[in-house]
């Protein structure tokens, strides 16, 4: 049988993953029928998904691993999921920024994706606590200089927090908190672990929820861009309730179920590459 050539390798793990969480585990010879694609392709697929850590594989298939609330996957390994996703989701909340406003940008993959796509927005201000994210303006500054053209005129202006490193590679405790209570930020974009109606926003990391908790009082306006994964799980520590945000973007993946209930607490839903969805309220 020959590999489906329309989907590329990310995009097959993303279905097969999201297979896996929707039933419990899979077979190697369903998804080569629901795929097209042959036996070796989708045992390389788990092979990938596993070394991730986001599935276990078992004879003749796959089953979801089982996270404890207070599990902080990597960042390396958070990169490699939904990638076509947190291009999209990027792309649609980079168009929310203002040109000379300041911001927010709290760490994560999705934020990580959506700084390179800030580097476009004229006389920004930004405020992170991720080194990864501070690294996309750093070296977009690097490069410019080192081509010998100098700064882009309207290159935004980074500030970078202190504070000690988690696996996700953000900052924070007690110095990220000082230096985010003193400021304000036009708007905050927040990459989350989880989110749901219950707990609202949530991450396995405790000194990183109190970190967040500062960026959502610090913000006049809240903006959560996650995939669809995030929504309905769960992380060891609430930071922010569902009122207290003002905007999800997300992608295409959020079930039409999720979508009418979020449309219900949050004054703004936005799918990446459809119209957004503003709440009567």
């Amino acid at each position: 049988m020959s590999d489906n050539q329309n989907l590329l390798a990310e995009q097959r793990r993303a279905l097969i993953l999201d297979e896996v969480r929707r039933r419990g585990g899979v077979r190697v010879n369903e998804l080569t029928r629901k795929l097209n694609v042959s036996d070796m392709t989708v045992r390389r697929d788990l092979d990938a998904l596993a070394r991730l850590g986001v599935v276990e594989k078992v004879h003749g298939g796959a089953v979801p691993v089982a996270e404890a609330s207070t599990y902080e996957p990597g960042f390396e390994a958070k990169s490699g999921l939904e990638l076509s996703a947190k291009e999209d989701i990027a792309k649609a909340a980079a168009a929310m920024a203002t040109p000379g406003t300041a911001i927010g940008l709290a760490g994560g993959t999705t934020a990580f994706a959506l700084a390179q796509q800030l580097l476009e927005v004229p006389d920004l201000t930004v405020v992170t606590n991720s080194v990864r994210v501070a690294d996309v303006f750093y070296n977009a500054q690097r490069s410019a200089a080192l081509g010998g053209v100098g700064p882009r005129p309207g290159a935004a202006t980074v500030v970078l927090t202190g504070g000690v490193r988690t696996p996700s590679d953000t900052l924070v405790g007690p110095v990220a908190d000082a230096a985010v209570r003193s400021l304000h930020f036009d708007v905050l974009f927040l990459g989350v672990h989880g989110i749901s109606v219950e707990a609202g926003l949530s991450t396995p990391n405790l000194a990183e929820a109190e970190t967040n908790r500062h960026f959502v009082r610090a913000a006049r306006r809240v903006v959560v861009v996650a995939d669809h994964t995030k929504w309905g799980t769960v992380g060891l520590s609430s930071f922010a309730s569902l009122d207290q945000v003002n905007a999800l973007v997300t992608d295409p993946g959020l079930p039409e179920e999720a979508r009418a209930e979020i449309s219900e607490y949050l004054p703004e839903l936005v799918v990446a590459g459809e119209p957004s969805r503003t709440a009567d309220i």
